[in-house]
């Protein structure tokens, strides 16, 4: 799997660059019997249809190219998204200070997640400051990290 998710970065990259775009991330997952390759793409200025639309065009043509899959898949790009997931060091980096949701793969203090300020980030390890409390949850806890979408 992670061959998969490399090349694509790999072949993905500039091909974001070139359309004023960064490369989130590369996802490669089977869902309901289907396999999934999804490319996460950001803007600062937010990510349109267009963009997504004019990095898949050329990134299916490259991925057709390079065959790196061999089983039928679903090839998707879209925005990382509001609610984006942060699993690389530099997405933690880019986002402390920012709430987060941290989901748990088992409850911790009776919750299978909480939203806290994102204070660091080492090693897998998630420091959050839960109203004026800093606490750590190690890397084996925590099954994902989203930014908090609050209303």
């Amino acid at each position: 799997m992670s061959k998969i998710t490399e090349l694509t970065a790999q072949l993905a990259r500039p091909v974001a660059e070139a359309n004023g775009c960064s490369l989130w991330d590369v996802e490669y997952v089977k869902e309901a019997g289907s396999w999934y390759l999804r490319v996460y793409i950001d803007k600062d200025t937010g990510v349109s249809i267009d963009d997504c639309e004019a990095v898949s065009r050329v990134l299916s043509d490259l991925l057709d190219e390079a065959d790196p899959i061999q089983d039928p898949y679903t090839f998707e790009v879209s925005s990382a998204g509001a609610d984006r997931a942060l699993k690389k060091p530099e997405h933690f980096q880019a986002f402390l200070g920012a709430q987060v949701d941290v989901k748990f793969y088992r409850a911790q203090n009776g919750q299978k997640t909480c939203t806290g300020t994102l204070t660091g980030y080492q090693d897998g390890a998630v420091t959050l400051d839960l109203g004026g409390e800093e606490v750590t949850f190690p890397k084996e806890d925590v099954a994902s990290v989203r930014l908090h979408i609050g209303f």
